[in-house]
């Protein structure tokens, strides 16, 4: 009866100790997440995206905050805007120094055409209050944005209004500037993701521009994983190519670097195959399917490991670490539906 009692008592613990994040109060993809903690109290937030409806008109500017241990969602003020339309998707949102620094994003103008955002703010999550900061020197949608020693962010590629940039844009939050660091090696990309550990980053995938003689445009698939080694100067990065996982380059997943089996590492989850428009129909016409795939790399050893597929999910800007536990929060579905619900990936190495 003892055993019994004590068996119950462990599993109490074990299900007190697991993260709770509630349901969004509505559904939302292409939003823009991440938490801090501040005096002891972590705060989650989800800012801006495009709701079920998946139409330019249903892109917003929503702000949602939620304490961990509480059981709702805080709603806060819009995010400031500077453009005349002000529903944002494909911003970019980054914890450092107990604030939340949001960046870029893309508006749609009523011809259907889209217009990046350049304005920038700093959110603190006691009081609530936005600060505008120095604009980014290239206003850039569907960047990857990395914070480094709790001072600086790096916004690496990404989409400027008529194409992509191969930029570093490095923020000093010490200074309140921007600079330039090592330039992105690959193809500039959008829709690229990347996690940091470290001075160790790396950024995978999105999606290049092909142009052809006498015909419009292409968009296409790049697979291609970047290692970067930031220097004592971290406007310096050592560049080198990294083998892809798979082959089969995935656009708008969400990554992170974390720490697995005492290990540190870099996961990358969810995402499509198929680049798409904020709609989720696919720029070759075919409707976008969500990745169930998890990649994870070993900092260390420098090589993917095996890892279990997930829940599948795409239209992704981040993957939240609370304390171990990685969540999505929103984004689509199968059939490309808008969620609210967040998703906890339980990452399982397998034998390689």
């Amino acid at each position: 009866m003892l055993l019994k009692s004590l068996s119950y008592f462990s599993l109490l613990m074990a299900a007190a100790s697991s993260i709770a994040i509630p349901a969004l109060p509505e559904p939302v993809s292409n939003n823009s997440v991440t938490s801090t903690t501040v005096r002891g109290k972590t705060y989650v937030i989800s800012s801006m995206g495009i709701g079920p409806g998946k139409q330019g008109s249903d892109i917003h500017n929503k702000v949602w905050m939620h304490t961990v241990g509480d059981f709702r969602w805080e709603q806060l003020p819009d995010v400031p805007s500077q453009q005349r339309l002000t529903g944002r998707i494909a911003a970019s949102t980054v914890a450092l120094n107990n604030n939340f620094f949001l960046f870029g994003g893309f508006t749609i103008k009523p011809d259907g055409s889209k217009q990046t955002a350049a304005d920038s703010y700093r959110l603190d999550p006691v009081t609530r209050r936005y600060t505008r900061i120095n604009d980014m020197p290239v206003a850039v949608d569907d960047a990857a944005a990395l914070p480094f020693e709790n001072r600086y962010i790096y916004l690496a590629s990404g989409w400027s209004d008529y194409g992509n940039v191969n930029l570093m844009q490095l923020f000093d939050n010490f200074t309140q500037r921007w600079s330039q660091a090592t330039p992105f090696p690959g193809k500039p990309v959008f829709g690229l993701a990347g996690g940091i550990s470290g001075n160790t980053l790396l950024l995978c995938d999105g999606v290049s521009i092909e142009y052809l003689a006498s015909k419009p445009r292409n968009f296409v698939s790049e697979p291609a994983c970047w290692q970067g080694k930031i220097g004592s100067n971290p406007n310096e990065i050592a560049w080198q190519q990294v083998p892809h996982p798979t082959g089969k380059a995935r656009f708008r997943m969400a990554a992170t670097g974390t720490v697995l089996n005492g290990e540190n590492v870099i996961v990358f989850v969810g995402g499509s195959q198929t680049p798409y428009h904020y709609s989720g129909l696919g720029f070759n016409g075919q409707k976008a399917e969500p990745s169930n795939e998890v990649w994870v790399y070993s900092v260390a050893k420098q090589q993917w490991l095996a890892a279990a597929n997930s829940t599948a999910v795409m239209d992704l800007r981040n993957l939240l670490d609370i304390n171990g536990e990685l969540y999505t929060l929103g984004g689509m579905t199968s059939g490309q539906q808008t969620i609210n619900k967040p998703i906890k990936h339980q990452i399982e190495l397998l034998p390689n």
